[in-house]
């Protein structure tokens, strides 16, 4: 049996309480307290998330950017020094290799972040496409990854650095060197929970005392260390994709509805540039919808959907939304069938349960 990965706050979890799961072959806390209470913690205060099992991979060289335009289909022209953009990298038949950040630093210096159970993918699958003067390296290993988010995260991070750059970061924006108790971290602001929040990228050696000064800082104020239970609820309730289940090597950026990351109209070919440009001219023949549930039963990833006695489609996240107190889900279906309100059937446990289709996202905060 292969050994689990572990993270460098891996010694902390016990003394926080952590349960801990096999997640693609990383030992990582599902839950401290209870993911209910964590979720709830992250949409009111505020939550702190062990997210080092991202992989960070760096993107140098005179011809970084033309390299970056092939491979991602995002327009990486569009981004200013010191901000962040969503975007993915297909494959020729427009399927997913991962959804990702690209962060500039410079001109010619990027960081990427991508998925974990990923990054040995993406690496092998961004150095086979190299050419010119382009530099990969991966720095996963050496760099540990801390998430706050919730309404308070501004608050809480700012009693452990002196500086005023927290409060200045826009969304979608990062600033290098920021001082959190005496600890060097590049900090962003993009978050996975629909909430406001910040990414904290440090060396390895930093996290336990960074992950220990930011819950003491929070303490007062009811911050809770949180888990991948809730990271899961809280990014499904605002419908942000997760690889694997939204998104795959079979499901397009545009069936998974994230369009908006897929430029189509930049200059440069990107990988499956081609093959998206058809999916999006001939019409999806499949999309990513919610559903609530009519019947009593919880959907689940991986529960065929029905219409009549055919088989639409399936779900691809499901659960009992915390925030909502509803039996709710993302499936990726026929388009046919994707008109609001449309009824449709969740197969549960074998048994056929009557699912109506729903806007989404299913949870949006209030702007301030």
């Amino acid at each position: 049996m292969t050994e689990l990965k572990r993270t460098p706050l891996y010694e902390v979890y016990k003394e926080y309480g952590g349960k801990t799961i096999d997640f693609g072959g990383w030992e990582l806390p599902v839950q401290f307290s209870s993911i209910k209470e964590e979720h709830e913690a992250v949409r009111t205060r505020a939550g702190l998330f062990d997210v080092s099992h991202m992989g960070e991979i760096e993107v140098r060289g005179a011809d970084s950017l033309n390299f970056l335009q092939k491979m991602m289909t995002n327009d990486i022209t569009k981004i200013n020094t010191g901000a962040a953009q969503y975007t993915a990298m297909c494959y020729e038949n427009g399927g997913t290799v991962d959804d990702l950040l690209v962060y500039k630093i410079t001109d010619l210096h990027y960081l990427l972040v991508v998925n974990a159970s990923n990054i040995e993918k993406d690496y092998n699958w961004l150095k086979e496409h190299a050419e010119g003067d382009v530099i990969l390296d991966n720095l996963s290993e050496k760099t540990a990854q801390l998430a706050i988010q919730g309404p308070l995260a501004e608050k809480v991070l700012q009693k452990l650095s002196g500086e005023t750059v927290l409060g200045q970061l826009g969304f979608f924006k990062f600033q290098k060197e920021v001082n959190l108790d005496g600890k060097k971290a590049l900090v962003s602001r993009t978050g996975y929970t629909g909430e406001d929040g910040f990414e904290i990228y440090c060396e390895a050696s930093d996290a336990v005392d960074l992950w220990k000064a930011i819950l003491d800082a929070g303490k007062e104020m009811g911050v809770l260390p949180c888990g991948l239970g809730a990271r899961d609820t809280l990014r499904f309730e605002s419908v942000l994709a997760l690889y694997g289940q939204e998104l795959s090597p079979d499901i397009s950026p545009l069936e998974a509805g994230i369009g908006f990351a897929v430029k189509l109209t930049k200059e440069a070919d990107f990988i499956g540039k081609e093959a998206l440009r058809k999916q999006k001219e001939n019409g999806l023949t499949r999309k990513i919808v919610g559903i609530e549930m009519i019947d009593r039963g919880i959907p689940r990833h991986g529960y065929p959907v029905y219409k009549g006695t055919e088989q639409i489609g399936e779900i691809t996240t499901g659960t009992q939304s915390p925030t909502l107190k509803k039996n709710i889900g993302l499936a990726l279906i026929r388009t046919e069938f994707t008109g609001l309100d449309s009824e449709v059937e969740v197969e549960i446990r074998g048994k056929r349960l009557r699912a109506a289709v729903v806007p989404i996202p299913f949870y949006k905060r209030e702007k301030k």
